[in-house]
């Protein structure tokens, strides 16, 4: 019995979606295939509110937050972690031997405006990297004002991590001034894993110009020039079956009307919200709180892992705990195409198992 998927990745895809993947291939050194490429990256322009270019990965978006710090830290970087996803940046500097230094929020707090200015004000750093939604406590950072103290400091790159939330709530990356913003198929935009999508301004590509060991398969400034001179081919081969379902789930996207879909995403994120407060607590103080995802305090000591079984047998699958958190707390997502209705229906069911 499949399982519908209420977890922060991978999502439930829409069975045309996954139809899209089974599309007869084509060569990709052909123009089909530049055509492709060329019309999700204008697409993905229009989501993430860019002009920047478009870069994909046939990677998960991990491949592209390495290649982000590897690429473009020309001295030091300030990896700034409110969890899982921000620690893991700063493992990927250090297995880079990219100079870094991390800070850490507490567990269910933010990175603040603060924080990041007290950290560039020492002239340390050219590089800054923010986690935009956390999915292991379900916060999502004031990106507004965190880009207000960037504006600041025109010579430090801005990366975004916004993995699992573009998509699912407005990210305006010119606007903010975000340099790399980087996101991944499996969450928010609906698909199967295995594409990451960043956008890249031209301040990150001349960065990378003054680095001298970028890697190969991630060099984002090879990538950029390749897919500049080759019109939108990339030096190595690209997940077509990947590209086709993007492709058309972008159109679906567009087509719903981005307004649209945010709403829904904020209006299942309330009603997730108000049941939380109403039978456990929420981690995440509220004003911080995911519009993808809610991380909730296990205040009732239950067995998450008895919960997740018992929902598994009525055809449903939810998060526990991420890490330290494991019992701590259990994790409900609310992207992609989940419905206020399917959202009601998991909790109804959650409710009727715990007897509460």
């Amino acid at each position: 019995m499949h399982k519908k998927l209420f977890i922060p990745g991978p999502v439930d895809v829409a069975q045309d979606v996954l139809q899209k993947l089974a599309t007869p291939m084509i060569g990709h050194r052909t123009k089909d295939a530049s055509d492709l490429q060329r019309g999700i990256s204008e697409k993905m322009q229009k989501l993430m509110y860019t002009k920047n270019e478009i870069i994909l990965s046939t990677t998960s978006g991990s491949g592209l937050m390495e290649a982000a710090v590897r690429c473009c830290t020309r001295r030091r970087a300030a990896i700034f972690s409110v969890g899982a996803f921000g620690d893991r940046w700063y493992k990927m500097a250090e297995a880079n031997a990219v100079p870094a230094d991390k800070f850490s929020s507490e567990l269910g707090k933010p990175t603040t405006p603060e924080m990041v200015d007290e950290a560039l004000s020492t002239g340390k750093y050219d590089l800054v990297t923010i986690t935009h939604n956390e999915t292991s406590t379900g916060i999502m950072n004031p990106v507004e004002g965190i880009a207000g103290v960037l504006k600041k400091y025109p010579d430090v790159v801005f990366c975004l991590d916004t993995v699992s939330s573009m998509g699912g709530t407005r990210i305006e990356v010119d606007r903010l001034g975000v340099d790399i913003c980087i996101t991944s198929t499996q969450k928010c935009l609906g698909l199967p894993p295995g594409l990451a999508i960043c956008s890249i301004s031209q301040k990150a590509l001349d960065a990378a110009k003054e680095v001298p060991n970028r890697g190969l398969y991630l060099d984002l400034l090879n990538l950029y020039k390749y897919i500049q001179k080759k019109d939108y081919q990339y030096p190595s081969t690209p997940s077509l079956p990947h590209m086709f379902a993007l492709d058309y789930q972008l159109d679906k996207i567009l087509k719903e009307g981005l307004e649209n879909r945010f709403s829904r995403h904020l209006e299942m994120a309330n009603y997730v919200r108000d049941w939380a407060k109403k039978y456990f607590e929420m981690f995440a103080e509220e004003k911080y709180a995911s519009n993808t995802l809610t991380t909730i305090k296990n205040t009732k000591n239950i067995s998450v892992e008895g919960l997740n079984k018992e929902l598994g047998k009525r055809g449903y699958m939810i998060s526990n705990g991420y890490g330290d958190l494991k019992e701590k707390t259990f994790r409900v997502a609310h992207m992609a195409e989940t419905t206020l209705d399917d959202v009601k229906q998991l909790l109804k069911v959650i409710e009727e198992i715990l007897g509460v």
